[in-house]
């Protein structure tokens, strides 16, 4: 327990000058075109050291912004309306998806074509097959990138046996300890598998979260881009990297979401109920359903 104790303290006083290094230092993890700079960015993307200086950074965010409420409240309106940008966004993927489904029977069944070109000029054609299941890319989109906006608009599945008869400061107390002891802890365990296992399809020899730094930069003479495109069937969808790379941007929209329903929970507690759903950019199909929506 005591050598764990002191792992954190080490790692949260490394956490400030490996932040000050990466922005001082940004070309040593951000240029590319250098393939030790490529897994720099591999490694400290799911690693340790970028948990700590996250964490670090959020703990001093917080302090300040209990002195400054306006500044966490800033911070709510924007976590919430990049969450709700996004998801407005890509909710359109549900009518594409439907759309495009149409278009896959009409060609099949009536017209008996093989393949569906798309484009102005340069027309880019793909097999029926192909289309068909590109359609499951739309659906994991909706799942992924719109789960934040979800949360955003109150659109989640809460068990309300013991949330609903509480009182608003417990309430905002459920919420905050939720987002720090589930939301949080799930989309970092979420992040850190995700991070190389998207970046296992992407670049080859293929790499670890339990590698080392130094073992990686090892290979780096030897590292390619390695993308992948082998799909289910000869002529099927051969994109599922993409799926991916969605499940990066799940965990990571989770995780910024998590930030914001704790700011909010701890500034609705300590300001009263008036300040309930304060600045919630909330979608709603009449006036009656804005007026009584929560």
């Amino acid at each position: 327990m005591f050598d764990f104790i002191v792992w954190v303290i080490q790692n949260i006083a490394l956490a400030v000058w490996n932040f000050g290094y990466a922005i001082t230092h940004f070309n040593t993890w951000l240029d590319w075109s250098n393939k030790e700079s490529l897994v720099r960015f591999i490694y400290y993307g799911g690693s340790v050291e970028f948990f700590f200086v996250v964490m670090v950074f959020l703990i001093v965010f917080t302090a300040v912004g209990l002195w400054q409420r306006q500044l966490l409240w800033g911070a709510v309106i924007g976590l919430e309306g990049f969450a709700n940008l996004v998801g407005r966004i890509i909710a359109w993927a549900g009518l594409l998806m439907v759309l495009q489904q149409i278009i896959i029977v009409f060609s099949q069944r009536i017209f008996a074509a093989s393949e569906i070109g798309l484009g102005i000029g340069s027309v880019v054609s793909f097999d029926i097959s192909w289309w068909s299941e590109e359609l499951k890319l739309y659906n994991a989109a909706i799942v992924a990138l719109c789960c934040a906006y979800t949360f955003v608009q109150s659109g989640h599945v809460r068990v309300d046996l013991l949330y609903a008869p509480a009182s608003f400061r417990t309430k905002r107390l459920i919420d905050m300890l939720g987002a720090l002891f589930f939301m949080i802890p799930m989309a970092t365990v979420i992040w850190m598998y995700a991070w190389y296992f998207m970046w296992r399809h992407l670049v080859t020899p293929k790499v670890s979260a339990s590698d080392k730094l130094e073992l990686m930069l090892r290979k780096a003479s030897i590292l390619r881009w390695n993308v992948e495109t082998i799909g289910f069937s000869p002529n099927g969808f051969n994109a599922y990297f993409l799926f991916k790379v969605l499940l990066v941007a799940f965990a990571g929209m989770v995780f910024l979401q998590a930030i914001a329903v704790f700011y909010r929970a701890l500034l609705e507690r300590s300001e009263g109920e008036e300040s309930e759903n304060r600045y919630k950019d909330r979608d709603a199909l009449d006036e009656g359903a804005v007026e009584g929506g929560h």
